[in-house]
């Protein structure tokens, strides 16, 4: 097994060192380069998209040499070979994903469906996440979990692909790892799997490394997060860990981290979460004054961090596995901390410093206050429901022209500090706010008070004469 795999790999690095220029040079002769516009893309000059097609050439020419020479017949009826060539199909689905996106530019939604696709068929082929930290699930539960573990991996390749040698790199850790694991298991899946892989992301990585004249392309890193998925299931497989999942995760964690940030980040600012941005893990580094290499061989540290830890788990078995986990959680935010994300700042800073609990009030308040409007019997209650409102909300003054009269409140004195609202609430009446700068409400609370009152304005009482009387009681003159 081990002489099968040695020679895989040595074809596969061969082949790739060959491959990867000659393919670059024709497709770039074709015209089918990743133009450089600006923004996200770092490359300077038109670079080919075609890391994906070299990889899986070599690998296949590998396989193909190998096999004129007799060394995959007596393993032909080994188990591992057969469950490997099972999953082939899927592999092909999401390559075939990637391709078509690297040529025609694919929507989010095609791609995602095209992945769902390739998923489905890899847990047809008996690929299966069967537990989560060391607790078997249920059967239904297989399904989705497979899914979503594998299009985590997948898109977690692609969205980290946006500098020289990540991606690649990334992914040689991770197959180092799950080959190093495998031996240490005696796992013949995933040995005779990583080698070849691991091999040609090697030869391939002479020509993505900074500065770069190949891209993996989307063919390359879908493939490559699909496939690194797809060994980390077979790894739980006869993992001899408790957490199952957690060694595999923990090989990948830097471009997992890096996707589970995004889709965090775009979700609390309210963003499409398959949209695009700079503000990756490797932007977020570059913005901080590193140069590419830098942040690559920084990324390169991180998954190294990773790739030992996973593999002192499996090595020491369920001895030291919660020691494991609390060194690489404590990592995993010390890094976190270090990127200084402005969002998950503001979301701490909302949750411990109660400005969470305030805008929950006001939004209580506001709902109450909108009820309370549409039950008014008389001008006299509205205009009560209004001074409590104001007051609840920090304004200084609330100052009413309606039916030829004005009302006035004062809850604290006014300055020229204050900022105003002018309301328009019918013809010929309005409501003037005056808020002091340091109110304790948002200015969008009252914006949102504003929007309320010019929706429920009181002009079911415009032919109600005013009465000096009560709305002396209530601040009126």
């Amino acid at each position: 097994m081990l002489l099968a795999a040695s020679l895989l790999a040595l074809g596969s690095i061969v082949f790739a060192l060959i491959l990867t220029p000659l393919t670059r040079d024709f497709f770039k002769k074709l015209g089918l380069v990743d133009q450089p516009t600006g923004g996200r893309k770092l490359h300077a000059t038109p670079i080919p998209r075609i890391g994906g097609i070299a990889i899986v050439a070599s690998i296949g020419l590998s396989i193909g040499l190998t096999s004129v020479f007799g060394v995959w017949a007596p393993l032909a009826q080994n188990p591992s070979i057969q469950f490997l060539i099972r999953l082939l199909p899927a592999a092909a689905i999401i390559f075939l994903v990637g391709v078509l996106d690297d040529l025609f530019t694919l929507k989010p939604w095609q791609k995602l469906l095209g992945q769902l696709i390739g998923a489905g068929t890899a847990y047809a082929s008996g690929l299966r996440v069967m537990g989560i930290a060391g607790y078997s699930t249920a059967s239904w539960l297989t399904l989705p979990l497979t899914l979503a573990w594998l299009l985590l991996c997948t898109n977690a390749f692609n969205l980290i692909d946006g500098i020289d040698g990540l991606a690649a790199g990334a992914g040689l850790f991770a197959t180092l790892t799950i080959l190093f694991a495998g031996v240490i298991e005696k796992n013949d899946a995933l040995i005779l799997a990583a080698a070849p892989l691991g091999a040609a992301l090697l030869g391939f990585l002479r020509y993505n490394f900074n500065p770069a004249t190949a891209f993996l392309g989307d063919s390359g890193s879908l493939l490559l997060g699909f496939l690194l998925g797809c060994f980390g299931v077979i790894w739980s497989f006869k993992t001899a860990t408790v957490f199952g999942m957690v060694a595999p995760l923990m090989t990948m964690f830097v471009p997992i981290l890096d996707v589970t940030l995004s889709i965090a980040r775009r979700f609390i600012r309210g963003q499409p979460i398959f949209g695009a941005d700079r503000r990756h893990v490797h932007h977020r580094l570059l913005d901080r004054g590193l140069a590419p290499k830098h942040v690559v061989f920084l990324l390169y540290g991180a998954c190294a961090f990773g790739a030992v830890l996973s593999l002192l788990q499996t090595v020491q078995r369920n001895r030291y596995s919660s020691l494991v986990i609390f060194l690489f959680c404590a990592g995993t935010w010390i890094g976190i901390q270090h990127l200084k994300y402005s969002e998950f700042r503001v979301v701490l800073s909302m949750l411990f410093g109660g400005a969470l609990q305030r805008m929950i009030d006001t939004n209580v308040q506001l709902r109450d206050f909108e009820s309370a409007l549409g039950s008014c019997a008389s001008f006299d209650e509205w205009l009560e429901h209004l001074y409590r409102q104001c007051r609840s909300l920090g304004v200084a003054t609330v100052e009413l022209n309606f039916n030829g009269e004005i009302f006035e409140k004062r809850f604290a004195p006014a300055s020229h500090h204050c900022w105003s609202v002018i309301i328009p609430i019918g013809e010929g009446a309005s409501l003037h706010l005056s808020v002091p700068p340091g109110a304790a409400q948002t200015a969008s609370a009252i914006m949102a008070l504003a929007d309320l009152i010019s929706r429920k304005p009181p002009e079911k009482f415009r032919t109600v004469r005013y009465d000096p009387v009560v709305a002396a009681a209530f601040g009126g003159r």
